[in-house]
Order: C-alpha cells, then structure tokens, then sequence
C-alpha cells in the first residue's frame, strides 16, 4: 500500500477541485468588475463614450479602463468572463503535464490552439 502518498483518484479529485475554484474565483471577480461598471454607469448617466460610440479594441477597453469609463469596466469583466475557461485550459496544459499524461497534454494542446486561433480569426473577420 502506499501510504503517504496520494492515490491517481485522489490526485485527480485534487486537481478537480483546484480547477473548480479557479472557475468560481474567475466568475466572481468577472461578475464584480461587471457590476462596478454597471454601477458606475447608473450612478453617472454616462458610459464615458460620445453617442453610441465603445471602445472596440483591447487597447481602446484597457485605455478606457484606466479612465474609469463605466463601459470600458463593463467590456473587462465581460472579457474576464470570456478568458476564465481558456485560462482553465491553459492551467490544464501544465496539470497534465506534471501528471505526465501525455495524451491529454496534447489534446489540451490543441484545444488551447483552437481556441486562440479563434480569438485570431475571430479580431480579423
């Protein structure tokens, strides 16, 4: 028996948790920053843009970030939200890797690959 050392079930559930976690931090920070630019915004009355104008670029969201426009803080916390499971997938790459499971590596791997190919293609189209 291997006593003091963690069973692949108990390893896994480990990693499990620590990822679930992740998720549930990166949620809730994603849903604060939403709602402080929301708050903002009906405390002001202004988005912090001319018309119906918004920033559309990362550049142009983390500019109006640091100026406090409450439709820039809103676009954040949206793309915490958007970069919280891709982030998941990224921590993956190196869980896997640690646990020397070299299959999922590659299919983590590739699933990264795909997904930051869509954010490429996704700016360019």
């Amino acid at each position: 028996m291997n006593e003091g050392h963690p069973t692949e079930n108990q390893r896994a559930f480990a990693v499990e948790l620590v990822i679930s976690k992740m998720l549930r931090i990166g949620v809730l920070v994603a849903a604060a920053v939403i709602i402080t630019g929301l708050v903002l915004f009906l405390v002001t009355g202004d988005s912090g843009y001319p018309g119906d104008t918004f920033p559309t670029n990362f550049g142009d969201i983390m500019t109006g970030l640091l100026a406090m426009k409450s439709v820039a803080i809103i676009q954040t916390g949206l793309l915490l939200l958007i970069l919280t499971p891709v982030f998941r997938v990224f921590v993956s790459l190196f869980v896997f890797w640690a646990e020397k499971d070299y299959r999922f590596v590659l299919i983590t791997a590739v699933v990264f690959v795909i997904l930051i190919a869509s954010f490429l293609l996704g700016k360019a189209g």
